[in-house]
């Protein structure tokens, strides 16, 4: 039998079993979950209703993230599932869904930061990698200079954040449909959600 999405085989709000009155119909169907894992992209198109278009994505290796309190996106790779608060499962095979948390590559947004702030960001003691030294201290215009440190005025990084930049990886949410838009975008964890996801991850033992 095919997967469908009427509620005519459910009980009504009083307890009464529904008549059987017709069979199932085109647009009660349902449609196998894309089980979306983390491997070289592979988006497979399906027609749906009205000639509309989704998007399967069933390999995803990056995605568009952002940094809200720096106002900041970039496209990053995907590290691995770190939770999930519906299934212990999705954590175990990788499986990417909406709401998921994912470990993300931090470089891209490191770099920003460095560039905007002329600030180290996560280094505590290492040493720039080659060529990076250039970033924070390459010779600056007195002007961007002022530019800078009026933008240093107001900033603050999260220490939780921090600690995570050390690594290399960051926490990101998962706020896209990657069985449904083919895209895997969300956002970088910050503040009391942090906590909170950092919390219920050592708490799960992963």
């Amino acid at each position: 039998m095919g997967i469908s999405r009427d509620s005519r085989h459910k009980r009504s709000a009083t307890g009464a079993k529904r008549a059987h009155y017709r069979k199932k119909r085109k647009f009660e169907l349902g449609r196998q979950a894309a089980n979306t894992k983390i491997g070289a992209k592979r988006i497979h198109k399906v027609r749906v209703r009205g000639g509309n278009e989704k998007f399967r994505a069933l390999r995803l290796d990056s995605g568009n993230f952002a940094w809200g309190s720096e106002h900041c996106t970039r496209k990053t790779r995907i590290v691995t599932v770190k939770y999930n608060s519906t299934n212990n499962e999705l954590v175990r095979t990788n499986t990417l869904v909406k709401g998921s948390i994912i470990e993300i590559d931090a470089t891209p947004f490191r770099q920003w930061f460095e560039s905007t702030y002329a600030t180290p960001l996560g280094r505590r003691g290492k040493k720039p990698a080659e060529g990076q030294e250039d970033t924070l201290n390459k010779p600056r215009s007195s002007h961007v200079l002022r530019k800078i440190e009026a933008r240093k005025a107001d900033l603050y990084v999260d220490p939780l954040l921090d600690d995570q930049f050390v690594t290399g990886r960051v926490l990101a949410k998962i706020t896209s449909r990657p069985g449904q838009s083919g895209r895997c975008d969300g956002y970088i964890l910050e503040g009391k959600e942090l906590e909170f996801y950092i919390r219920k991850i050592r708490s799960k033992g992963k």
